[in-house]
């Protein structure tokens, strides 16, 4: 949105500059074409009228150069018929629009075709009466400066071009190198963790099996562990796809929160969830937020809270969505919680979507994390 607005004013601030460049040229035609004024013409209406024609006919060299490059070569020949002997500023101006707007060769096609009417029209109004030398004097001043107005054009444009190569040579490497550190970093990942959750997955499964073949009663937190331990392998595995390919995410959000609180239930915490008004639609990255909100909340609740009870409450409101979890656990009233790399994780995740994040000790004892979401505004 910010860089809509920048793009918004940048448009507006040009504008306003073709338009002040275009009022002060024509200003510059009407009074250098009152004071030249041909003796023998009459200062007849329309010769003023193309003069300031000419100069405003600027104000649009940014969105049609080759018409305004018309417009002010016609203006030009028209007051020089009419007995104006003034210089063909406004016609030079264009010319350094449309070559810098990359119109080379219909800038001098038109500017030939200029350079053999102008002296027409300014004979046929007896401005070059003076003699010949003088002719030739100013056909070759005026042809001095079309090219110089051309070949400033093309230096600017040029310039221009070789500055959008240079962004976009950077833009390319950027994104070159956040590539390669998402793929080290998903090469990381693999290589410390999905060892380490292979063998725990594989022995806790060995350790139920051996227990079931022997007859004997599972431990209830061995299960748990195995089915944490084909949990966190299945979500590795999502997070290293995501990594290593960044149009997917971790197939994890709203519909998945139950499951979190079903596994809290089965390590031996009341956990209980409330989800309240009507759902609609929550954009996917909202979803993820929630889920992980839930399950850091309820991981810390499980590790370090010496609770027995969590309650998760889901709200879903008119434009937002509100996350609560609160536990009975020890932590004391009025203690600053400590902020660990799982709080830091969540309070990026809701600053990211625009969202606000509460995690404190409670007044009556526990903790108590609450977020709330913004669902228009989430990517």
């Amino acid at each position: 949105m910010s860089a809509e607005r920048d793009a918004v004013r940048a448009v507006v601030r040009a504008g306003a500059g073709d338009w002040a460049v275009a009022v002060c040229v024509a200003a510059a035609l009407l009074v250098t074409g009152l004071s030249r004024q041909n003796s023998v013409a009459d200062p007849a209406l329309p010769g003023h009228v193309l003069l300031a024609a000419g100069g405003l006919a600027l104000a649009a060299r940014r969105r049609a150069p080759v018409a305004v490059l018309a417009v002010t070569g016609l203006c030009a020949a028209g007051y020089q018929a009419a007995g104006f002997d003034v210089p063909a500023i406004a016609y030079l101006f264009a010319v350094y629009g449309a070559v810098r707007a990359g119109h080379r060769a219909v800038t001098v096609a038109v500017s030939v075709a200029m350079l053999a009417v102008l002296p027409l029209a300014a004979l046929a109004s007896g401005l070059h009466d003076t003699g010949e030398a003088f002719a030739q004097a100013r056909g070759a001043l005026e042809l001095a400066w079309l090219v110089a107005a051309g070949s400033a054009g093309e230096a600017l444009r040029q310039a221009e071009r070789r500055a959008e190569e240079a962004e976009r040579t950077r833009e390319e490497t950027a994104r070159r190198r956040a590539d390669e550190e998402r793929l080290r970093i998903a090469r990381e990942l693999h290589d410390s963790l999905t060892h380490q959750i292979s063998v725990i997955k594989v022995q806790a499964d060995v350790a139920v099996h051996v227990a079931r073949r022997r007859g004997e009663q599972v431990p209830e937190a061995l299960l748990v562990i195995r089915e944490a331990g084909r949990e966190a392998a299945r979500e590795l595995r999502a997070t290293l796809g995501a990594l290593r390919d960044d149009g997917t995410a971790p197939p994890r959000g709203l519909d998945d929160v139950p499951e979190l609180v079903e596994r809290a239930r089965a390590i031996g915490l009341e956990a209980t969830l409330t989800i309240d008004g009507r759902r609609g639609d929550v954009p996917a990255a909202v979803g993820r937020t929630v889920y992980r909100i839930v399950q850091e909340s309820l991981t810390n609740v499980a590790r370090h809270a010496a609770a027995t009870t969590a309650s998760v409450r889901i709200d879903c409101r008119p434009g937002l969505l509100a996350v609560r979890v609160d536990d009975d656990g020890g932590a004391a009233p009025g203690a600053a919680p400590v902020p660990g790399v799982g709080l830091l994780g969540m309070r990026e995740r809701v600053t990211a979507l625009g969202g606000r994040l509460r995690a404190e000790p409670r007044g009556g004892g526990g903790f108590t994390v609450q977020a709330e979401l913004p669902v228009e505004r989430a990517p």
